[in-house]
């Protein structure tokens, strides 16, 4: 396959132009203009930030985005699909309001928010996936029913992927919150006794009778002597769809964590595939290297960059520009500031921070299965 452009701008101005007006000329160059159509609805794919975090793509970065949308006569959304984490974007009302607490009001940017999995996380569409993993993906519907597809991605560290930008953004970010939580586990939810309460909340969301209120055994800790019942999951029964972890407020109801990292990221490549199934020619996407956090902006808080911020790429395919973003990220000094200062080989800043990471196999597979290609050239507006 021959390389593909990556364009890409600094952060440097002067007065004569800003950043947002080269972001527009970025948009350009990279051919948003030939992704959007006349009337298309357009999903603009954020992470709007967890209450707290500080390192999100701001509001006023957006608004570029929308706007050229608009000009070229598409018709734009914001939008991101609910968290499988307890948080403040676990259903479409917390999701809306913590979106509009960090900035993303109609007035600021122009364009209409809408959750693609709807109110509570199970409007999904099933979208047929040929992988080793899955038969089909569970993807938000506004994603499946968009005509055209922008991710703008805060390019960042993460704790399972390693990184996170453009195929994070639309593959485990587009998936329902059943899909997020087929790429974390192939198993059940787990209860932890110590925190179960026994109050049932959780079987009043299960509407696939997989949950049952039963009595603990001995070896079954409980938060309170007084407490004699346990959760209990049927997992022949259970379908994954994760609501009981968003019903207990204990945070009794966990994600069986998937240990092989490997099988994981091949599932989040999956995903990312199905979200873009019938639109492969109609998207683009961005990410900002700005404040390269060391974690995933679904924490409530963000630590000191690890590099300095860098600049904005934009690529119409998706695996180019994160293997541009990786290698950039790569070239730059550590700020001794960051969780990185101590540390004595920073050649490869992920594994600095998480050795356990083979980060790299998400390109592999990626390429494998013909989603993108790992060669690129840069080409500087």
């Amino acid at each position: 396959m021959a390389p593909v452009t990556v364009y890409s701008m600094d952060l440097n101005t002067k007065r004569s132009q800003g950043i947002l007006p080269r972001l527009r000329i970025l948009m350009r160059k990279a051919g948003l203009e030939n992704v959007i159509a006349k009337d298309d609805l357009t999903a603009i794919k954020l992470h709007f930030g967890e209450l707290g975090n500080t390192a999100f793509v701001r509001p006023l970065f957006v608004r570029p985005v929308v706007e050229s949308v608009q000009k070229a006569g598409g018709k734009p959304f914001l939008t991101d699909a609910s968290t499988l984490y307890v948080g403040q974007r676990g259903n479409a009302v917390d999701h809306l309001n913590n979106a509009l607490y960090n900035g993303f009001g109609y007035s600021s940017i122009g364009a209409p928010l809408i959750i693609a999995d709807g109110l509570n996380g199970r409007d999904e569409i099933e979208v047929p996936v040929e992988s080793a993993h899955f038969q089909t993906a569970y993807i938000g519907a506004a994603l499946v029913h968009a005509n055209a597809l922008i991710s703008v991605a805060h390019f960042k560290l993460h704790e399972m992927a390693g990184f996170g930008g453009a195929l994070k953004n639309i593959g485990m970010g587009g998936g329902s919150r059943r899909g997020k939580m087929a790429q974390h586990s192939t198993v059940s939810p787990v209860v932890a006794a110590k925190k179960c309460i026994g109050c049932g909340m959780c079987l009043r969301q299960c509407v696939h009778g997989a949950l049952s209120l039963v009595k603990r055994s001995a070896t079954e800790k409980s938060p309170n002597p007084k407490i004699t019942r346990l959760a209990r999951i049927d997992a022949k029964k259970c379908v994954g769809c994760a609501m009981c972890l968003h019903a207990c407020k204990q945070g009794a109801m966990d994600v069986n964590w998937a240990t092989d990292i490997p099988a994981f990221l091949e599932r989040m490549i999956d995903y990312a595939a199905a979200v873009l199934h019938g639109k492969r020619q109609k998207s683009l996407f961005i990410n900002f290297l700005t404040q390269i956090s060391p974690a995933c902006d679904c924490h409530s808080y963000a630590d000191a960059p690890i590099v300095g911020d860098i600049g904005i790429l934009a690529s119409t395919d998706p695996v180019a520009l994160d293997k541009a973003s990786v290698d950039l990220m790569h070239k730059q000094p550590v700020l001794p500031t960051s969780c990185l200062a101590k540390k004595a080989d920073t050649t490869d800043k992920i594994r600095a921070v998480y050795s356990y990471i083979p980060w790299e196999h998400q390109f592999a597979y990626a390429e494998k299965i013909g989603l993108g290609t790992t060669e690129y050239v840069i080409e500087a507006i």
